[in-house]
């Protein structure tokens, strides 16, 4: 029989209004495994009630931050204890591996733990003024009910970027997962309920973007969207955000380099370069999907970028020997053959891959694609792909790479592969990316941020300061005086 999953509502199980449920099909096998509602703009307002509700209990905000810390790492305790069913869970949804998913949880659980360790650390100020018998202080305050929008590719961990700053906070929130993955979101808001957060703190809403975003997105409720997603969305709801004069964190992708100098150690550097645009299939927001290489070494950094994707092994995502699994869902499968169809067209050449199979379960795979021959303007140095496919350009000089570099509107992520340090930093300074990584790459942590430039994005997820984005600032001026000041001298 197929799983359903439902809703998630001040703390229960609610069925979405009209009944209806939407299929969630394994990538690996191309058949549904699961049903999740496909709710409605009313299961959106019930679940924005709730979290409204919430926000204003004594349940909730008036807790200490003692009490609200114990909770977040209660949470991070249960995801780490429940990182296995959390994996299958996304596994089975997304078609990445296993062994990537069961680490990605464990990892997770520390971003609960991390944000907890703040709480009792959100403090005001005292302001020297120079009024007279005047106190100003200043109390940091949660903003209130927050919109949650994650994609498929890592839902619960990139939940965790907005959730656990969010609680550490003091806010609430409606959740709405891509609904190419939702299960995994689903088996994780339970957790929270057994953490022992109150009812309606964290609601879980389940179904088609285009029927129940806006309605969430556009709620006078919502004081703030957090959203992970393309560009073309995002920019709706930067738009419905800035309708309501609300803030938003919107992190959308990007177009990452890798670049390459002669002086690297080309091993290390091959290796890099191959697991920022494979792993994972390329279905990474931080995926290097363009490779800037230094003239000299063009042709045998090539080679062995090749001999490196011509090992990388398909197959089924709960095999612990499969590095990489099949495509998420067709639309993405359609999305990324289309991509390289265009880089043919536009006059790049394929040095491997490019080709895609079906899977002996019906699953969708696109083979490891390296594209020579690219110039800055091509289509597939310029549009993001999320897929396994990357794009080579030439370069002769740092200049060059520079300027190769920051010739997208995109600014996520980049990598530098040199071996001289001075040369690391000036590029580190040049390049306009919201993360820089020399001589590694896709390395995130908790209390590092994270996010983009230009069309990646707006705001940072993670490290310290990113609990402000959750915060606002009230200023209190107190009279100590006794005597009130007038306005009309001579009255």
């Amino acid at each position: 029989m197929t799983p359903r999953y439902e809703n998630l509502i001040d703390g229960q199980d609610c069925p979405p209004a009209q009944g209806a449920y939407l299929d969630t099909e394994n990538p690996w096998t191309a058949r549904a495994w699961a049903q999740i509602p496909r709710s409605t703009p009313e299961d959106v307002e019930r679940a924005v009630a709730a979290a409204a509700r919430a926000f204003g209990s004594a349940a909730w905000s008036g807790i200490s931050a003692t009490r609200r810390a114990a909770l977040m790492r209660k949470l991070g305790d249960l995801v780490e204890a429940n990182a296995p069913e959390l994996a299958l869970a996304e596994t089975r949804d997304n078609g990445k591996t296993y062994t990537e998913m069961l680490r990605q949880m464990q990892n997770t659980a520390e971003w609960y733990r991390y944000f907890g360790g703040l709480c009792d650390k959100i403090e005001g100020r005292v302001i020297p003024v120079e009024a007279p018998g005047h106190l100003n202080y200043t109390l940091r305050e949660p903003l209130g009910v927050i919109a949650m929008i994650v994609p498929w590719n890592s839902p619960v961990r990139l939940l965790a970027w907005k959730l656990a700053p969010a609680l550490a906070a003091g806010n609430t929130c409606v959740i709405k997962p891509s609904e190419h993955a939702s299960t995994s979101i689903l088996t994780f808001a339970r957790l929270v309920r057994e953490a022992g957060f109150p009812d309606g703190v964290v609601n879980v809403v389940c179904g088609l973007g285009a029927e129940i975003g806006p309605a969430l997105t556009d709620h006078p409720e919502v004081a703030k969207i957090a959203f992970t997603g393309g560009v073309g969305s995002g920019t709706a709801v930067y738009v419905a955000a800035a309708r309501r004069m609300r803030p938003a964190t919107l992190e959308l992708g990007g177009k990452s380099p890798n670049i390459v100098f002669a002086d690297a150690d080309l091993d290390a550097a091959a290796m890099g370069v191959a697991g920022g645009i494979f792993a994972s299939g390329g279905q990474s927001c931080v995926a290097g999907s363009r490779l800037l290489v230094a003239d000299t070494i063009h042709d045998a950094f090539v080679e062995r970028l090749t001999a490196i994707a011509s090992r990388i092994r398909l197959g089924d995502p709960m095999d612990a020997a499969t590095h990489v699994g099949p495509v998420a869902n067709r639309p993405q499968f359609e999305q990324i053959m289309r991509m390289i169809a265009m880089a043919r067209e536009d006059g790049a050449t394929l040095a491997c891959g490019g080709d895609s199979f079906t899977g002996p379960e019906g699953g969708l795979f696109v083979r490891p694609t390296i594209c020579t021959g690219v110039s800055a303007d091509m289509r597939i140095a310029q549009q993001e792909v999320f897929g396994p496919v990357l794009a080579v350009l030439r370069f002769s000089t740092e200049e060059e790479a520079v300027a190769l570099a920051n010739s997208t509107r995109f600014g996520l992520g980049a990598g530098i592969w040199t071996g001289d340090v001075g040369r690391a930093h000036r590029m580190a300074a040049r390049v306009r990316s919201g993360t820089v990584w020399v001589n590694t790459y896709r390395m995130t942590s908790q209390s590092s941020p994270f996010g983009g430039y230009d069309l990646s994005g707006v705001g940072r997820e993670g490290g310290q300061a990113m609990i402000d984005g959750y915060l606002q600032t009230k200023s209190v001026w107190v009279n100590t005086t006794g005597v009130s000041p007038s306005a009309f001298p001579g009255l």
